[in-house]
């Protein structure tokens, strides 16, 4: 009986320690150095109503809207996965051939990778700058604005995530298309 009890005490001081104490440790670490993205980097609108996250993709399918990369998921949160389909998968390349369609994308105006292909979990908010300024001209087109003004708030929008160390910007679609509607 004796071992028994000594045994329930462990497990309850290791429970405490490592699931209450550590979980609370890092909230508070993350609450004190980045309440923002601690908080889920949540984007609210004019009236504080929470519309989006900037780091979950939200899909965007009106032509007068960047459009995000593809998701296998439906841009759906709770279920981050890829497609987990062969590049020899006859599915695959039908969903990459109506994509690129969309996109009216030829052989003198190929489409960007990212706008084809899936990011590991669905949900990937950035398309590259070159996938944005792609876009412009459907934009434009549907918002009855001039390219330039679209080219600049793309460039104004974009950033490097790794600084020197990479030489490709990226986009984040929800607060480029937030901008959009600003204009």
């Amino acid at each position: 009986m004796t071992s028994l009890l000594a045994s329930l005490r462990l497990t309850v001081a290791t429970m405490a320690i490592c699931v209450v104490g550590y979980s609370a440790a890092v909230w508070a670490f993350a609450q004190a150095v980045t309440p923002e993205t601690a908080n889920g980097s949540l984007i609210t609108n004019a009236e504080g109503q929470v519309i989006g996250s900037s780091q979950i993709a939200q899909g965007f399918s009106q032509p007068g809207y960047f459009w995000p990369r593809p998701s296998a998921v439906d841009y759906n949160a709770a279920g981050a996965a890829g497609s987990n389909k062969s590049p020899t998968s006859e599915d695959l390349k039908t969903r990459g051939a109506e994509i690129v369609e969309a996109y009216g994308a030829t052989a003198e105006n190929p489409l960007p990778a990212d706008l084809v292909a899936m990011s590991g979990a669905g949900l990937d908010p950035h398309i590259s700058e070159a996938g944005a300024l792609y876009q412009v001209a459907r934009v434009a087109e549907a918002r009855g604005l001039q390219p330039a003004i679209l080219e600049n708030l793309v460039r104004s929008h974009s950033e490097a995530p790794g600084g020197f160390l990479m030489s490709g910007k990226i986009v984040n679609v929800l607060e480029l298309n937030l901008a959009l509607d600003a204009l």
